[in-house]
């Protein structure tokens, strides 16, 4: 394989924690005080903020939380800081969906897809074939343990759930974004918006933005 082959590879190291909205804020505010990661995450490891059980679900709860939290600006993370757990939610599916191309494009293909398409219902059934898919291209999905596709599906669709974007009876709830929350996804090119289930044309988004 050679190295522009292992960059297209997908990455798929979210197989638990959901959407970390409740970490993030912590690990948000200690990188607010020093703007480094490295000592970011060495204050949370050492000092075990996120209050992990053992050392290693400790170390694998500040990096991805780390990881997550790095695709957003210094501004988005402030305003992490300030918002409600809603708008907390909201920018962690949308750092989920940045961070790892694989939830981006299910959120964008699938989810919003069938949405706009009054199709409002999201199974196990919509996530494999979308598996199926984007194994035509991507065979290291081809190559996964079942035990391990099943949970990248579990924890996707809790993190759905979390951000309030998937009901208890499998529907697809239209996002409801705070007006500062939609300015921020907007502003970006292309509009973060495209991972939320809504109506509202993206071109719309980007044009009210730029107006």
């Amino acid at each position: 394989m050679n190295e522009s082959d292992a960059q297209d590879r997908f990455a798929l190291s979210f197989t638990s924690g959901g959407l970390l909205a409740r970490e993030a804020l912590v690990v948000a505010s200690i990188y607010l005080a020093c703007h480094d990661w490295q000592a970011s995450r060495r204050r949370v490891v050492d000092n075990n903020v996120l209050q992990a059980r053992t050392l290693s679900s400790n170390n694998r709860l500040a990096r991805e939380t780390i990881q997550r939290l790095a695709v957003l600006t210094d501004n988005e993370i402030e305003l992490l800081t300030e918002a409600s757990l809603t708008e907390r939610c909201h920018l962690m599916w949308a750092a989920a969906c940045r961070r790892y191309e694989l939830i981006g494009d299910f959120a964008e293909e699938v989810v919003r897809e069938r949405f706009l398409l009054m199709t409002p219902t999201l199974e196990f059934e919509d996530y494999e074939r979308f598996m199926t898919g984007k194994s035509l291209w991507h065979p290291e999905l081809d190559e996964l343990k079942p035990s391990t596709r099943a949970k990248l599906r579990q924890n996707i669709f809790r993190m759905l759930h979390e951000a309030g974007l998937r009901g208890d009876k499998n529907n697809i709830n239209p996002a409801v974004l705070s007006e500062r929350i939609y300015e921020t996804l907007a502003a970006r090119s292309p509009s973060d918006l495209r991972f939320f289930p809504t109506t509202t044309p993206i071109t719309q988004f980007n044009n009210e933005v730029q107006q």
